[in-house]
């Protein structure tokens, strides 16, 4: 994502610092969208078609972090949803923002929503924050320090076998449209694990598999905001990270599997079988 040229080095109080500026940040975002919750919103919709909503509520939360942001560091460089021009290439710190993961829910009055906010330095998530403001569930992780809820150290689940799992995917907006939509897979998966569920916010299920909530996650055509934090929380909480065929995990990648690591092997099977199937 941003340049990958030496940035000044930061110690670890720097970087805790940075880590709880963004947690103060997700903290403050997400009370605004609860304060617009319960209000009358005007949807509009990014493409043809309605799959793909935005409110006011996401326009608000993204000037507000923003703001956070460049008041407190003016020289970073910002990759945000709902603004997504291309950040500063000659930047090494780049902040990747979700100012609401979940807007259909959102939208429709479903009480799931997130708030994600990361810092990539030098192409690496270093650290960052997922704030669930109806649960005041505050998930945060800095590369090499651990991952925590509401400060409290988290670790992934310890089921071993993929038939006694739960599971937990999304489907792309243009489900309608392309053949690559998941369902495929959604299908070979619900045959062999205990059960699946799909909330709509991919930053919830990363940080709940952080969380040992669920023992495996994959999805297809997500966002580098999608996943920056919940990639960072779920390799923090013990988990293992990689695209859905065992390669390596970037926030370019098509697609992503995360597991406890115990069942990702077993998970890696299916995928392979349904490739092999097309």
């Amino acid at each position: 994502m941003s340049s990958s040229s030496q940035p000044p080095a930061l110690n670890r109080d720097a970087l805790a610092a940075i880590e709880s500026h963004a947690a103060r940040l997700a903290a403050e975002a997400g009370a605004l969208l609860l304060d617009y919750f319960n209000r009358p919103l005007e949807v509009v919709y990014k493409t043809k078609g309605h799959a793909d909503p935005v409110t006011e509520a996401d326009h608000a939360s993204e000037k507000l972090l923003l703001e956070g942001i460049k008041s407190q560091f003016p020289t970073h460089t910002v990759l945000s949803e709902e603004s997504p021009d291309a950040p500063d290439p000659n930047s090494p710190f780049l902040w990747v923002l979700d100012p609401l993961d979940g807007t259909t829910n959102y939208a429709h009055g479903y009480p799931v929503f997130f708030v994600s906010i990361a810092l990539e330095i030098a192409a690496e998530i270093r650290c960052g924050a997922i704030y669930n403001p109806v649960a005041a569930e505050m998930f945060t992780a800095a590369r090499g320090g651990g991952a925590f809820l509401n400060g409290r150290p988290l670790k992934v689940s310890n089921t071993e076998l993929l038939s006694r799992s739960l599971l937990a995917t999304g489907f792309p907006y243009d489900i309608r449209e392309s053949k690559d939509n998941n369902i495929d897979y959604f299908i070979a998966m619900a045959l062999k694990a205990q059960a699946i569920r799909r909330a709509g916010s991919a930053a919830l299920d990363l940080a709940y598999l952080a969380a040992g909530r669920f023992d495996g996650f994959w999805e297809l055509k997500l966002m580098p905001w999608d996943t920056a934090v919940g990639w960072l929380l779920v390799k923090e909480a013990g988990g293992r990270v990689t695209d859905l065929f065992g390669k390596n995990y970037d926030l370019a990648s098509p697609h992503i599997l995360a597991s406890n690591g115990k069942i990702h092997e077993q998970m890696l099977e299916i995928f392979a079988s349904c490739a092999i199937g097309k």
